[in-house]
């Protein structure tokens, strides 16, 4: 209905789960990675959880669409089945013909499924069993999963299965009864909501994908977006598209904040109010309470038969003001110890003058530099490079919140309304504005600016402990177990008489959290490629590029 008057070309915020429109924040980027690795990889189980509408099934669709052509997918999306009616339907997906006496046989299903995992195996062939809405699996039924991983050859498991699910499924597999199988899961990724920042940047991309070529929502409706949907995707299009619907009717080429609240009562059946309601409301209490304080201070004497003298007490001179303090000529310290940033320059006029030093070649070369590292144009990657000289690559889609907890220095991929694409490098962040390098050049843009430019790419390097870059989760032992314990030892500043155990026990598991909960990550105890970027970053030497000082770094810096 409203396609041609805003002129897009497909409704953008459909709830079908199309994988064009797929939005890949940091956490469903590394989701996703980890999927398409492990379907192309051996190894036992994987798990992705997630509140309803984050995007879950999303993501599997775009995982469906990446399969390698070796690869065979049996997707099972009713799990509310016996064993052996799962084990029927399981082979069902795989085009096996079971005989009718075969339904409550399930020994004679495995071995079916057996055979043919060994004859899948012998072409080069892997499968995958992928289980939805895996929340709702009955513990027996888990418990035949977890024996299908029994399959095996004397190198490789012949069934790798994901399962998928809501966070229940999470407890369901804490149980003690089901711990021989959680402890055969190699991946846990959780999709958390989306960010205020993350929640803009994919309304602006479905946009996009849908033909836009000019913003359609205002910036504050679409904060009122995330206030009302709180970053769930699903509910984004649901609040989205129902405004997109009160505009075309009300002949608004921009959604204003208004039609997004009023799109939002109508999702959730009741008023919301508006964002500022909670702060008047606040500031009305702060208001009356200290009107109550200025008459118990100016009348509650005379009330209590107080006498003169300690009202005379009360009107005696005040010293003098902090600002009337020793000064160095008319500037005192405290401006001499802040000074004013410089103010943030237009994004658009910085592309245009400097488009020549926005390729691959000049954004991999500054980067490079930062590390005190080299590049050579014509040869092989950036990232290949920078893995010969020990450093590594983390490319992802993400948001400026993410890249606050990294703390490295990105490039950003960059592009305007006519589709032209930049690659700039991120040095160092504010509050409000960014410090780019285009080039020889460097300047500071606001991040408002920003956000309208960039939609999440990036490429960052860290330095890792080991070239052998892998996640590391509870069970595993070896050298890069002991790192991590060591590296957590010195951020928590405490350093174990002992050598460091090289085993991922209970305890490593507690100081993984505490490390991911102190720096506002997904705590799940898994030392996965984002707290491993986030830990080199906080144990950073005094000279190693970050995009903000932290406040011990700064202590380091000015100790050096």
């Amino acid at each position: 209905m409203y396609l041609g008057f805003f002129g897009l070309a497909e409704k953008p915020f459909a709830i079908t789960p199309d994988p064009r429109y797929l939005y890949l924040s940091g956490r469903h980027a590394d989701a996703l990675a980890h999927l398409v690795y492990g379907i192309n990889e051996a190894g036992g189980f994987i798990q992705l959880t997630g509140e309803v509408g984050t995007g879950k099934t999303t993501t599997i669709r775009s995982l469906l669409a990446r399969t390698p052509k070796n690869a065979e997918i049996a997707l099972i999306l009713n799990p509310r089945l016996s064993a052996p009616e799962f084990l029927r339907s399981l082979c069902e997906e795989l085009g096996l013909g079971a005989a009718d006496g075969e339904d409550g046989s399930t020994k004679e299903l495995v071995d079916l499924l057996n055979r043919y995992l060994l004859r899948a195996h012998a072409q080069g062939r892997r499968v995958v069993l992928i289980v939805d809405e895996a929340q709702n699996l009955d513990p027996a039924v888990l418990e035949q999963i977890r024996l299908l991983t029994n399959l095996e050859t004397e190198t490789q498991k012949l069934l790798q299965i994901i399962l998928i699910g809501q966070p229940e499924l999470r407890k369901l597999l804490a149980r003690d009864d089901l711990r021989q199988l959680a402890q055969r899961i190699t991946g846990r990724y959780h999709l958390d909501p989306l960010s205020r920042e993350e929640t803009v940047a994919y309304v602006r991309h479905r946009l996009r994908v849908a033909g836009a070529t000019a913003d359609i929502f205002t910036r504050g409706a679409l904060r009122e977006v995330y206030r009302v949907s709180h970053g769930i995707p699903r509910v984004i299009n649901i609040v989205c598209d129902r405004a997109l619907l009160g505009a075309y009717t009300q002949d608004l080429h921009e959604v204003p904040r208004a039609l997004v609240r009023r799109a939002g009562a109508e999702v959730f059946d009741h008023d919301l109010a508006p964002s500022w309601l909670p702060l008047a409301a606040g500031a009305a209490a702060l208001l009356l309470l200290a009107s109550s304080g200025l008459l118990l201070w100016r009348y509650g004497p005379l009330r209590a038969g107080a006498r003169p003298a300690a009202k005379a007490a009360v009107v005696q001179p005040a010293p003098p003001p902090l600002s009337a303090a020793p000064s160095v000529g008319s500037i005192t310290p405290a401006v001499l110890a802040a000074p004013t940033p410089p103010a943030p320059e237009k994004l658009a006029q910085l592309l245009s003058q400097y488009r020549a030093n926005t390729d691959t070649d000049t954004a991999f070369a500054q980067l490079l530099s930062l590390w005190r590292a080299s590049y050579a144009p014509g040869k092989t990657d950036g990232c290949s490079q920078a893995t010969t000289q020990g450093l590594q690559c983390m490319m992802q889609r993400g948001s400026l919140a993410q890249l606050r907890l990294l703390n490295r220095p990105a490039i950003l991929m960059l592009s305007d309304e006519a589709g032209v694409s930049y690659q700039v490098v991120l040095r160092s962040l504010r509050d409000d504005t960014a410090q780019l390098q285009l080039g020889p050049e460097s300047a500071v843009v606001s991040i408002a600016d920003l956000a309208r430019y960039w939609f999440g790419d990036f490429v960052l390097l860290w330095h890792p402990a080991a070239q052998d870059v892998r996640d590391l989760s509870a069970g595993m032992r070896g050298a890069p177990v002991r790192r991590l314990r060591e590296q957590l030892d010195r951020w928590r500043g405490t350093a174990s008489g002992a050598a460091a155990t090289d085993e991922f026990d209970g305890n490593l598991v507690q100081l993984v959290e505490q490390f991911q909960r102190a720096n506002r990550l997904t705590v799940d105890g898994i030392a996965g490629l984002e707290t491993q970027v986030a830990l080199d970053s906080a144990l950073a030497a005094p000279d190693s590029p970050l995009l903000e000082a932290r406040p011990a770094q700064q202590a380091q810096t000015r100790g050096s």
